[in-house]
């Protein structure tokens, strides 16, 4: 269990440490795979959240799930990209939490994922916690937690 200053100090300002949803590229199950690709590559991103029209977190589109979309045994068909859906390569292995999250929950998720999704119990999509705002915290932590606290080594005794 994560000691409880630890966490105040890793998650300063929740508010900052997940991203909104209106600050996170993301796709809906409708939009076409050309689509997905012009978002995948304008954020930088290999993979994104896709929300349904009433803004349900659904899972992920991913640039590599794009491309065997489109590829043949023996060529990549771009024109296929206008006629299938996120919905159809829709990822349903992907990390996320229910708001309120257990911040262990969190940091076990992005040990193996850049980001967790975060929603609503009822799904809906409320934003992200990214790897890096998790490095930010430990930066944070490390370079300030000598100047919060008085640090006491505890004496360890062996055993003989």
């Amino acid at each position: 269990m994560i000691s409880k200053k630890i966490a105040e100090i890793l998650v300063e300002d929740m508010e900052q440490f997940v991203t909104p949803s209106d600050e996170v590229a993301h796709l809906r199950l409708s939009h076409k795979l050309d689509h997905a690709l012009l978002i995948l590559t304008n954020v930088g991103f290999s993979v994104i959240p896709v929300l349904d029209d009433d803004m349900k977190f659904k899972g992920l589109v991913s640039m590599p799930g794009v491309m065997r979309a489109i590829m043949d045994v023996e060529d990549v068909n771009f024109d296929k990209l206008g006629d299938i859906t996120v919905e159809s390569v829709l990822e349903h292995h992907y990390a996320a939490v229910t708001y309120p999250f257990e911040l262990e929950d969190v940091l076990r998720l992005l040990v193996h994922h850049a980001f967790v999704s975060v929603t609503e119990p009822d799904g809906t999509f409320i934003g992200i916690i990214t790897r890096s705002e998790l490095l930010k915290g430990t930066n944070r932590l490390a370079h300030e937690l000598e100047n919060m606290y008085d640090l006491v080594e505890k004496e360890f005794r062996t055993m003989a």
